[in-house]
């Protein structure tokens, strides 16, 4: 476990952050695994054959040898919460040697990480070329997809920030993340705790991280803790077609339609936009646009403005229709 006992204003400097390496790392930590799970599987065939195939892809694959001895650095913190890939490989390449050494020195020593101590310029930049080619060639377009999940994402996270504050979030984020006062607390395998004081927390949600928690503390002034979010169906494909089939009988399909019953389950428990939920449902926006108005006129949704964006949510009857007709596999269909 990873214990991480924080101070009020650590708490209270919360923020959200997103990180296509974060991201990028995590895919590959994704497949690592024999058997990738829905909704990861179609995209995972891809991604494989990228890495057999592309021969500038070949320095990641000293991601999948170092596997849980993957040093702070590979992940550096995001400056801006919506940095690109190519910011956050320049961060990755800024690396100081001093760094590297403190990092390297604290963790068991591995061949593979030699060459960043003898030639860290050399070793970064190969890395960072390696992830670029990865990165381009199996991420890059469903990025807008994933990116506009994550939005949905924030939005949902900063208006609890807002309202409720940061205990609010951090005891829903993930199941494998307790929240107890002081602590927050990652169920890894590893052992590691450490005081966080007068820093910022930053939380950095990740489509690629089923089961995966990423934690860095390579920056003093930060602690970032990854999480999974809500949105994983983007990479599943178009239309809806690969959606898994419900094995049991769905009532609240019988009741309102496949459609709408699927846009409703999609809005639990968070609201969202037209465009997020077709997104994340792999449908066209009229369509998402037409169960919602359904929706909205039968009571069981309600429709808000925030800023520019008009967000969907459910209303005490929509959240009463999921109690009362849905069946337990549910949590997995909505992704």
């Amino acid at each position: 476990m990873i214990r991480i006992e924080l101070d009020e204003l650590t708490l209270a400097r919360t923020r959200i952050a997103t990180s296509p390496l974060w991201e990028t790392l995590s895919s590959l930590f994704l497949l690592r695994r024999t058997r990738v799970p829905w909704p990861y599987d179609g995209w995972a065939t891809h991604a494989r054959s990228v890495l057999a195939t592309v021969p500038q892809t070949t320095p990641v694959d000293l991601v999948f040898r170092l596997g849980s001895q993957l040093p702070d650095f590979f992940s550096p913190v995001p400056r801006t919460a919506f940095p690109t890939i190519e910011e956050e490989l320049d961060r990755l390449c800024a690396t100081s040697p001093e760094v590297i050494d403190a990092e390297l020195n604290a963790q068991a020593g591995t061949p593979d990480l030699d060459g960043f101590r003898k030639d860290p310029a050399r070793a970064l930049g190969e890395l960072a070329d390696g992830l670029q080619a990865y990165w381009d060639a199996a991420l890059a377009s469903h990025w807008p997809a994933m990116r506009g999940a994550l939005e949905e994402e924030m939005i949902f996270r900063a208006r609890l920030l807002a309202v409720d504050g940061p205990e609010e979030i951090l005891g829903v984020l993930h199941e494998r993340i307790r929240w107890e006062r002081p602590a927050l607390t990652l169920i890894k395998p590893h052992e590691h705790a450490f005081v966080s004081a007068g820093q910022r927390l930053l939380l950095i949600p990740l489509i690629f991280s089923p089961g995966a928690l990423i934690c860095t503390t390579s920056d003093e002034n930060v602690v970032a803790v990854s999480y999974q979010s809500r949105g994983s169906v983007v990479l599943a494909g178009g239309e809806g077609r690969d959606l898994p089939p419900r094995t049991e009988r769905d009532r609240l399909s019988v009741l309102l339609g496949n459609g709408r019953a699927t846009v409703l389950r999609a809005l639990h428990p968070r609201p969202s936009t037209t465009a997020g939920l077709a997104a994340m449902l792999g449908l066209a926006p009229s369509t998402v646009s037409e169960h919602l108005s359904g929706l909205a006129a039968a009571g069981v949704v309600h429709r808000r403005r925030a800023g520019r964006r008009v967000l969907y949510g459910l209303e005490p009857t929509g959240l009463a229709l999921l109690d009362l007709l849905s069946s337990p596999s549910d949590a997995h269909a909505s992704g």
